[in-house]
């Protein structure tokens, strides 16, 4: 195409160009009543038949009506058909209705009148009552209330009454006229029949400029953008040059394909036809340029429309939120209300979402109190934004709020809720309202199944990973790409590694997320050859690697010592895919390299890093150095941390740590005289195990479970059989204390406890689950080698960072973690 090239619009803008562009538009009322009876001239010249004509709302027309009654004008055929229309206009059918029913002989455009005031502003059903009714009057049809009760049927999705009324007007003679058809295929495209619509398009024996834009349209609001385009082509090849509705219902095709390139040549011909200056051509232009990655080309577009709609304010604020640029769609919403235009729902959602971007409650809230004081409160859509935005600025409590005082809940806001709990770490409750749902006859989409199956993860219980596999299967949506990766995560969390591989094989269809899952399965696992296996062979197929990948391909060789692979990896990153390493990777690489014992290289790469390194890059060479105990870069790494982030006791802990493995108390006690000074605690530690679909809590310490008396007596005597095994408790990191008192102090660790009970209360052979809050400590990871030893039990630990196999005395981890 030289000067033009794509489409798309909404039906509706369509069926404006029917209005606009009719190709012979109907005679004046008082025009057709003339030609039927003899209306004396005086009538169309008294006052109260100009003041009808001058009338512009209901208010006004009240006013007028004591005007014709006193005159009496009541029977006069004009004023009747004429407050017929107006009350019509103003959304009042039954005041029309009351003006239409006492006429005693009703001429013909009284009935087509009021069949148009229920087209537009009654139910489906009575507007084909009253058109039944018609017939039965004998009221001969004309071309326009077919096309009226058209639009009705596409408005309504209704194909077989839109098939009905298409065979009245072929039955009525009008199967030639190209306003009558035009009508019939924006009917069946409406009704998502495109091919209908294309067949009788096809079958048009003149195709005006309407009904071009009427089947492009059809095209493009189905998802078919890139037929919808060449239909343009072929516009302009059969001699119809695009008008500026063309251009808005192109435009958003354009989008859908994301080509810049055609948006650029279409945007070129507005220009040359002087579209450009149109507001609805700048706003759909600058969606395009939006939607195509293009922002801030769209931002000189908005910045160059004087008047512009709040269509065109909402389409810049979307424009910034999918571009992930929120900060920019916050200011232009602020700067839409400094201009006092008034928002819309459309508005607030985007504003919200913005907001949720940022993490920023107080902006979220100042949103909340203003669709409140605007009413927009009803909307569902937006109380759904409502609660995604105070989800993820985590106040899932007023989510939940709002969700709970929903009156009419729909799937989405079901989807809100378990995301925004699953998001928040409340497993329980994510899975709670998934139960509630289900049992409410609510059935769930994909995105609900992406919502509960990380929560499911979380959870890490093989048991209820199988059960939503089998939900999975049994509401067919195995063949979803996004599922089957959730659950290839899950499987992966859940310890099932095996299993993962095996669902993943199956997939015939995988996102660069499916390989990323997988990858960071095997590294989680500590199987890092397979990690870089798959890796490689994901190079050699046809989906590319992106950062995210690069983070797990990095972190799996780093859990399993593969150095020289992850430092090749890191290089690989961006000299073969030019990708630019973020804070995450160079964290990535200090990890690599700290937990192989090559500090002083992780230390040099930190200073030669091209940006400031960040809490991720220090935190994991302090990590290092507690594993390696050492102190001098330790202290550094740590002083660094405590600028960054002053409040987080962990690194403190850390820290500690690293001065008591060194014997260097005073300064142990010092860290903790500051901890306590700036009222900084340690993350305590949590292990979970389920046992008979109840999960239990265990806390390093507690005493508070009901068998706690019984899994303490335990472990004394289990310690003293895996003592005689060989294992000598490490006591390096306490002092002050006895040294049967160290003892018992480690052997009250959440994971120790967690243990016991699961080994007390299940049968020989069988496996122990075990998930931890925390990482892991160097004398509870002994400790449980020898257990499963003694005791022939498989036990699986899964940490904050990953997953322990210990079988036999041994660990999956061959000791490197």
């Amino acid at each position: 195409m030289s000067s033009l090239l794509t489409p798309t619009i909404s039906f509706a803008n369509a069926s404006a160009a029917h209005v606009s562009q009719k190709p012979s538009p109907p005679p004046p009322i008082h025009h057709a009543l003339s030609q039927r009876i003899h209306i004396p001239s005086h009538v169309y010249k008294h006052p109260a038949a100009i003041l009808l004509e001058l009338c512009t709302s209901m208010k006004e027309l009240r006013q007028i009506i004591p005007l014709v009654i006193k005159n009496g004008l009541c029977d006069e055929h004009l004023f009747q058909t004429k407050l017929v229309s107006l009350f019509c206009n103003y959304g009042s059918v039954a005041d029309a209705a009351r003006v239409f029913e006492p006429v005693e002989d009703k001429l013909d455009a009284l009935y087509h009148t009021l069949l148009k005031g229920y087209a537009k502003n009654s139910s489906l059903d009575e507007a084909l009552s009253f058109f039944c009714r018609m017939r039965r009057d004998d009221v001969k049809p004309i071309v326009y209330n077919f096309t009226y009760l058209l639009k009705v049927c596409g408005d309504n999705a209704d194909l077989r009454r839109g098939k009905e009324i298409h065979g009245q007007l072929v039955a009525n003679g009008f199967a030639s006229n190209v306003f009558a058809m035009t009508g019939v295929v924006n009917m069946y495209a409406k009704c998502r029949q495109v091919g209908e619509a294309y067949k009788m398009f096809d079958r048009l024996p003149h195709r005006d400029l309407v009904s071009w834009n009427t089947i492009i349209s059809g095209y493009a609001q189905n998802c078919w953008a890139a037929p919808a385009l060449e239909l343009v082509l072929q516009m302009q090849e059969e001699g119809q040059r695009p008008d500026s509705i063309t251009l808005v219902t192109v435009l958003p095709a354009v989008a859908d394909v994301g080509s810049l390139r055609i948006g650029k040549s279409i945007h070129g011909y507005a220009v040359r036809a002087g579209f450009d200056n149109l507001v609805n051509v700048s706003t759909a232009l600058l969606d395009m340029y939006s939607k195509c990655k293009s922002v801030k080309t769209a931002r000189v577009i908005f910045d160059r429309i004087e008047k512009r709609s709040v269509v065109t304010w909402n389409s810049m604020i979307d424009g910034y939120v999918e571009n992930e640029n929120p900060k920019e769609a916050v200011a232009i919403f602020e700067k839409m209300l400094d201009e006092q235009v008034e928002p819309t729902n459309v508005t607030v959602m985007g504003a919200l979402h913005a907001c949720a971007d940022l993490g920023d409650l107080e902006r979220g809230m100042f949103v909340h109190k203003l669709l409140t004081r605007l009413k927009l409160d009803s909307s569902v859509s937006v109380m759904n934004s409502l609660i995604s935005m105070y989800s993820k600025c985590k106040r899932v409590d007023l989510a939940a709020e709002i969700f709970n005082d929903l009156r009419e809940k729909t799937l989405v806001s079901w989807n809100a809720m378990i995301l925004g709990f699953a998001q928040n770490g409340c497993v329980s409750e994510a899975l709670n309202h998934f139960c509630q749902m289900h049992s409410q006859n609510v059935k769930p989409d994909t995105f609900t199944m992406v919502s509960v199956i990380p929560a499911l993860a979380e959870l890490s219980v093989t048991r209820q990973a199988k059960w939503i596999h089998g939900l999975v299967v049994r509401s067919c949506m195995d063949k979803n790409v996004y599922v089957m990766t959730a659950l290839v995560d899950m499987y992966a969390k859940c310890g099932a590694v095996d299993t993962a591989r095996k669902l993943f094989d199956m997939m015939e269809d995988r996102h660069v997320i499916t390989w990323n899952a997988m990858i960071d399965g095997y590294g989680t696992h500590g199987l890092g050859r397979s990690a870089v296996q798959l890796f490689k062979a994901m190079q050699k197929g046809t989906v590319r690697p992106n950062d995210i990948t690069f983070l797990c391909i990095l972190s799996a060789c780093s859990h399993s010592g593969l150095v020289d692979e992850g430092l090749r990896y890191f290089d690989s990153m961006k000299q073969d895919y030019g990708i630019e390493p973020t804070m995450d990777h160079y964290g990535s690489v200090v990890d690599l390299l700290g937990r192989a014992g090559r500090l002083k290289q992780a230390w040099d790469f930190i200073q030669k890093m091209p940006i400031e390194p960040g809490i991720t890059v220090f935190g994991a060479m302090l990590g290092a150095c507690k594993i390696h105990k050492n102190v001098e870069l330790g202290e550094m790494a740590a002083n660094k941390l405590f600028e960054l982030n002053p409040q987080e006791g962990g690194y403190h802990v850390l820290l500690a740590n690293i001065y008591a493995t060194a014997s260097m108390w005073s300064e142990v006690a010092e860290v903790r005289k500051i901890m306590e000074k700036e009222g900084l605690q340690k993350t305590p530690g949590c292990s979970l195990v389920e046992l008979r679909n109840e999960v239990h809590s265990f806390y390093s310490g507690s005493t508070d479970h009901p068998q706690s008396k019984r899994i303490y007596a335990f472990l004394e005597t289990l310690v003293d059989e895996i003592k005689a095994a060989g294992y000598v408790p490490d006591t390096h990191s306490i002092h002050d204390v006895e040294d049967d008192v160290k003892e018992q102090l480690l052997n009250s660790h959440s994971e120790r406890l967690a243990i016991a009970f699961g080994l007390l209360n299940t049968s020989p052979g069988t496996t122990i689950h075990i998930r931890k809050n925390l990482r892991v400590c160097g004398d509870c990871h002994d400790a449980t080698k020898y257990i499963s030893l003694v005791t022939g039990r498989e036990i699986i630990v899964r940490d904050m960072q990953r997953f322990h196999h210990f079988k036999n005395g041994t660990c999956s981890c061959g000791d490197y973690w």
